[in-house]
């Protein structure tokens, strides 16, 4: 009889094929996630001017979705642990899709809003679950390279809508863009097809061949046989309350640190999201010129995000983060000094990449921190507090905007949440990550018989 332990088989597995494919199927979904959130940053002057609304009553109508995405990360997150992930994402998916194309359609603020709410649900149920997927099946000496260039595709996405923006709105108005964002429906089918679960999940569920199946893929010397047995490893058992988890075995500070530095880099992120196309053209930049600066932060963004990730499986993540953060408290409060075209460039790129790139190396730390079986609702939880830094940022910003304060105020406003968030990662207990006790995956049928499930009949390696 073997015992196999699935955690160090993932985290020993040599990249292939496999890795590959969900890789890539994840960083499609983050894609097309990324698209449907800057969409309304990049229609924001069309929206107001179509529909006579302030900058402030704006701020409200793009809240409307990181509102929904706040409810969205921390219940359909968490959720993922109790009907599997690849129907969570799938869910989510068919959220964001649908309600953002619908969202195209209207012309009042107050329906606009609620079909914003409703996709903020998928676009932020989707993040936590994807970000666990690339986690759990991730060899270890790439996770933070892996989960960072999978997430680097939601600066693609907003590019993407920054681009597709400069045409489609000059041409057909700001509700192609919208309509635009319903065609990933069509992924769904594939996903709940190819993506494969979650292997605790098939594990608590007793789906024993399908987990054969898919670790035969994950590292192909595996070879299936009606002897093996499969077993939970204590931290990784998901009865119970998920949420009380995130502060047992020393977690509980760490956890709170976690959803401050959540809290203050998803500010950063929204207010620059939402406002830089604003910001610039009232500094006397043409539309396109405004919009072209959004394509460089989210340039900067994946340069951020796959540089960050590389550091971080060379050095220590938490410092790594450090760093990125104290990046953002210079680069954007510099943004708001006259300074030439080409330095201003260069200063949105590395505000890019210590913002969005450095909220997806984070994702990747909480990633890191958390047991297997917890990890979606750890990311989804802090996430889902995070939003709330999220949903205020448009409508603070807003407000400034509606003041007619000196540039430099705007930035500096958006800059103070860096030199938090970098504190805050500081205070983490790294002592405490699941990642610093790979000994307390390891499991035999003597010490946790309850949770060794045994097999039926050998399956195929394929899958």
């Amino acid at each position: 009889m073997r015992q196999i332990d699935v955690h160090k088989l993932a985290d020993e597995a040599r990249f292939n094929r496999f890795h590959g494919l969900v890789l890539l199927w994840c960083a499609l979904i983050i894609i097309f996630d990324g698209y449907d959130l800057a969409v309304a940053g990049i229609a924001v002057p069309s929206i107001m001017k179509d529909m006579g609304v302030t900058a402030q009553n704006a701020g409200f109508m793009v809240s409307a979705a990181l509102f929904g995405m706040m409810f969205g990360a921390i219940f359909l997150g968490t959720i993922a642990d109790k009907i599997g992930r690849r129907k969570a994402i799938a869910i989510c998916i068919g959220l964001f899709s649908i309600f953002t194309a619908a969202a195209g359609f209207t012309h009042d603020p107050y329906t606009f809003s609620a079909m914003r709410f409703l996709a903020g649900l998928g676009i932020g149920g989707v993040m936590p679950n994807v970000v666990a997927q690339m986690t759990e099946y991730a060899p270890k000496r790439i996770r933070s390279t892996m989960v960072t260039l999978m997430f680097s595709g939601y600066a693609v996405g907003g590019m993407l809508a920054a681009l597709l923006g400069k045409g489609l709105i000059e041409t057909y108005g700001w509700s192609s863009v919208f309509l635009a964002a319903g065609f990933p429906i069509i992924l769904i089918p594939f996903i709940l097809k190819w993506l494969p679960e979650s292997m605790p999940y098939l594990i608590k569920e007793n789906r024993i061949e399908e987990l054969k199946a898919i670790v035969a893929r994950v590292e192909p010397n595996y070879r299936p046989d009606a002897n093996d047995r499969f077993a939970l490893p204590a931290a990784d058992r998901s009865e119970g309350a998920q949420i009380g988890k995130l502060f047992l075995d020393g977690r509980g500070f760490s956890t709170l640190m976690f959803w401050l530095a959540f809290f203050m880099c998803l500010f950063m992120v929204y207010a620059l999201s939402s406002w830089l196309t604003k910001l610039m053209a009232s500094a006397g930049y043409s539309l396109g010129s405004a919009l072209t600066f959004v394509l460089v932060l989210n340039f900067g963004a994946v340069i951020g995000a796959v540089g960050g990730g590389w550091l971080a499986d060379r050095f220590h993540i938490k410092y790594v983060l450090v760093g990125m953060y104290a990046l953002a408290a210079v680069s954007i409060t510099l943004l708001g000094y006259k300074v030439p075209t080409e330095v201003l460039f260069i200063l949105v790129g590395l505000a890019g990449a210590s913002t969005i790139g450095t909220q997806i190396v984070t994702y990747a730390y909480a990633g890191q921190f958390y047991p297997m079986a917890i990890r979606s609702t750890g990311i989804g939880w802090a996430s889902g507090v995070g939003r709330s830094g999220a949903i205020l940022a448009p409508i603070v910003i807003g407000t400034l905007v509606g003041l007619a304060l000196p540039l430099e105020m705007n930035f500096m406003a958006i800059a103070v949440p860096a030199v938090i968030a970098m504190i805050a990662v500081l205070l983490i207990n790294h002592k405490r990550s699941a990642s610093a006790h790979p000994q307390e995956r390891s499991t035999t049928p003597s010490t946790h018989p309850s949770h060794a499930l045994g097999s039926a009949p050998a399956a195929s390696s394929g899958s």
